[in-house]
């Protein structure tokens, strides 16, 4: 990725929010794996192409099932693919890397302003996704899909982020890749941060 796609923010802001896939970590090919190992446990490969799966970037894996369920009428079990997703992703974590111009701004504020992850993933594999990264002491707070009633692209999850921050919305800039959590950070009045998705082609 080239530094220079990222437009940084200027000082000023109150806190830093960040999502967690394709934004602090470069994670998105191995989640693209785990869904791909999943869909084919459940009998139901090929339904979900590789571009359609970063357009729905940020959203909860069960609403993600669900919407394939509609629109490819499948009769998925959202929580078992879930799950399935999950295990598979688990198993892949030696495989995400950082993305360096994020983690870089991320590691300049650190202890200068509060800082907290907002991601649509579960809190487990969040968790295990910051410790495989040895980053889970940088952040102040860690917001996931668990801690929320409406996912991104609603904004609840940047304005529970912001609340546990004790900091006012309109004081936050968030990091984020993902056109749901784009509209989710924007639908909340904060800045945002625009991080292009980094280049895996050969």
């Amino acid at each position: 990725m080239d530094a220079s796609a990222i437009k940084l923010p200027q000082p000023g802001f109150a806190a830093l929010i960040f999502d967690l896939d394709g934004t602090v970590a470069d994670s998105m090919p191995a989640h693209f794996k785990a869904w791909c190992l999943a869909l084919e446990d459940h009998g139901a490969p090929h339904v979900f192409p590789e571009d359609v799966f970063y357009a729905m970037g940020g959203r909860p894996t069960r609403d993600i099932v669900e919407i394939l369920n509609g629109e490819q009428g499948l009769k998925l079990d959202p929580d078992a693919v879930a799950l399935a997703k999950k295990r598979h992703f688990l198993n892949c974590l030696d495989e995400v890397k950082f993305v360096d111009e994020v983690i870089e701004f991320a590691r300049a504020n650190h202890g200068h302003v509060p800082m907290a992850i907002a991601s649509g993933g579960g809190r487990i594999v969040v968790e295990k996704t910051l410790q495989a990264l040895g980053i889970s002491d940088m952040f102040d707070e860690v917001v996931t899909a668990n801690d929320v009633e409406n996912g991104k692209p609603a904004p609840d999850i940047f304005l529970e982020a912001a609340r546990l921050l004790g900091v006012e919305p309109a004081g936050c800039v968030v990091f984020e890749d993902a056109p749901a959590g784009i509209e989710a950070a924007r639908a909340a009045g904060m800045e945002v941060v625009v991080v292009p998705a980094p280049l895996h082609l050969d």
